[in-house]
């Protein structure tokens, strides 16, 4: 793997879509589904990536089978529309074992998660809480909570989301009942119209990659959003993901 020049996020990403695999590290020993870390190479440049071939995917009662690596893309197109930075480049793409999503792998201390971070890190927090209800997260562990070596907060694990019904689970309650930031509500009105428009491209990715009652609840997170302006509150049953690291 490369470490003579920084990658820029549109290069990692432009390498995810047209490179080629050229080695494959192991699996990842702490994921629930088949998850491989690889490096991809193109035109020179070489990036270690997350691999998630949908034939890996463990079964779940309340998710279509197959679906969680188009979940993975959804969530990265989702927070590049809002140019919130949240969800490291992801292409849904084949891999050696199938199709899958590839996500570029982002440097960061394991040990050091939602549980751990710097009151600093505070706002940036808050912008991922706002993420999680919008893509209806139901699996925000605090390993799902990384930090790069610029102090740049980013989500993993985005492969349950995006469901119809109501499925927020998320270890990040801090901010419930606290009012959105006006900028960030205006990014959520321009990715609301954007789902309006039938020829937009973020509009026809997303109705390509999750189903039309899913795309349906996405748009109706978003005019509660809209509206109430604040932070949702835990509501009945169960709220938090388990375990929650």
């Amino acid at each position: 793997m490369s470490d003579e020049k920084p990658i820029s996020l549109e290069r990692a990403l432009e390498i995810l879509e047209h490179g080629v695999v050229d080695a494959e590290h192991g699996a990842i020993r702490w994921s629930s589904n088949h998850t491989f870390l690889i490096s991809v190479t193109h035109q020179g440049d070489t990036i270690a990536a997350v691999y998630k071939p949908q034939r890996g995917e463990r079964p779940l009662w309340d998710f279509p089978d197959g679906t969680l690596c188009y979940r993975e893309r959804a969530a990265f197109l989702t927070s590049q529309a809002l140019n919130w930075e949240l969800v490291p480049p992801t292409a849904l793409r084949d891999g050696p074992r199938g199709l899958g999503s590839m996500q570029f792998f982002i440097e960061h201390d394991p040990e050091y998660n939602y549980f751990s971070f710097d009151p600093s890190l505070i706002p940036q927090l808050m912008r991922l809480a706002l993420f999680d209800v919008l893509v209806n997260n139901a699996d925000r562990k605090g390993g799902h909570c990384i930090v790069d070596s610029q102090n740049h907060l980013w989500g993993i694990d985005h492969g349950i989301t995006f469901h119809h019904a109501y499925k927020l689970r998320t270890v990040i309650w801090d901010f419930a009942g606290q009012p959105i930031p006006d900028a960030w509500l205006a990014d959520v009105q321009t990715l609301y119209d954007r789902l309006q428009t039938p020829n937009d491209t973020f509009c026809e990715a997303i109705h390509q990659l999750i189903s039309a009652s899913e795309v349906k609840a996405f748009i109706r997170r978003m005019e509660q959003l809209l509206t109430t302006k604040r932070y949702p509150s835990p509501g009945p049953g169960p709220n938090y993901p388990w375990p929650p690291v």
